[in-house]
């Protein structure tokens, strides 16, 4: 069997391939995709060498499985002939996300949804992904009314460029601009295009994905997205209403339990979640969980995670793993 990672090259696509490795899917190999602009360029994998495929050929090696990063045009012109060659899309993009059709899936909560028929499933945004895995235990037991979030996120989110735009005002030097404004030494409240109602569509994202993923379109959440001057995670300060009273022992105790979650909470030490501890792992990272004491039922915590691994790419690839201990490939 052999997986296409479309977009290899990109940080995500990149983050995709040393994820593939490092939990030992069970491949026998894989081809690299990329633009004509990466054509040439060679892949290592289990310390192979692999050339960069493009898009068109990579259908013609039939991978059972193709891991999509490169954007959502590309997403919605090439999966759809990637799924009619019989090969399962797992896509990063936004592009069907919100598509009726297609499953979005985080496999903590709701892997459970996907059939053999499934394919094109759709990743969720990575801000989305952490917030519904630190919640998910705590919905089932006490059902979520209100969220509201606001975001701290890492520039690995934008790309290879907004990274090099802060390394180079860093150092002083000039270069190329991801952002309308310099990001080192600043905060930019503003992540993905302004719609209508005044709210960007990541903040949208997260409003609409929540409800999806977690299957109940009651749960009113409300956003305001963040990009700081930060590599290796996003953080998230997440208000949370509840439809019934909680213990905090008993939040302590399902945050514990919660598949994907790790709790960093220990304030008499100056234990919490940062991002420097979440580079380069998988766990969703929790912690300065309290009461709110302005209203009842209602929580605040601290959430964070590697925006590139479970925000992206070790979610698609646990994906991946559930459809093949399930026989849905």
């Amino acid at each position: 069997m052999k997986v296409a990672v479309v977009g290899a090259t990109g940080l995500v696509g990149g983050e995709m391939i040393k994820v593939l490795e490092e939990r030992n899917f069970p491949v026998d190999g894989i081809i690299p995709v990329a633009s004509q602009k990466s054509a040439g360029k060679n892949i290592f994998f289990r310390g192979q060498e692999y050339q960069v495929a493009d898009i068109q050929e990579a259908i013609n090696m039939k991978p059972a499985l193709a891991l999509f990063s490169a954007g959502g045009s590309v997403s919605i012109q090439w999966a759809p002939g990637y799924a009619k060659a019989g090969i399962t899309v797992i896509d990063n993009s936004s592009a069907w996300r919100m598509d009726k059709t297609k499953k979005l899936v985080v496999p903590e909560i709701n892997a459970a949804v996907l059939t053999k028929e499934d394919k094109i499933i759709a990743n969720p945004n990575c801000s989305t992904i952490q917030m519904v895995i630190a919640l998910n235990l705590l919905h089932k037991k006490y059902k979520l009314k209100r969220v509201i979030v606001s975001t701290y996120q890492s520039v690995t989110g934008t790309g290879k460029k907004a990274v090099d735009q802060l390394m180079s005002e860093r150092k002083g030097l000039p270069g190329e601009k991801a952002y309308p404004y310099p990001i080192d030494l600043n905060i930019i409240p503003h992540i993905d295009v302004f719609l209508d109602n005044g709210y960007t569509r990541e903040e949208m994202k997260m409003v609409n994905e929540t409800k999806k993923i977690m299957g109940d379109d009651s749960i009113a959440v409300t956003a305001t997205t963040v990009r700081v001057p930060v590599m290796g995670g996003h953080s998230e300060s997440v208000n949370a209403e509840f439809e019934k009273e909680f213990e905090m022992a008993d939040v302590h105790e399902l945050l514990c339990a919660s598949p994907g979650v790790k709790v960093v909470d220990d304030i008499k030490n100056l234990r919490y979640p940062m991002p420097l501890e979440a580079y380069g792992k998988d766990e969703v990272l929790v912690g300065r969980v309290r009461r709110d004491e302005t209203q009842p039922r209602t929580l605040n915590m601290w959430i964070v995670a590697d925006n590139l691994r479970k925000g992206a790419a070790t979610n698609a690839v646990q994906i991946g793993e559930y459809l093949l201990s399930k026989n849905l490939l």
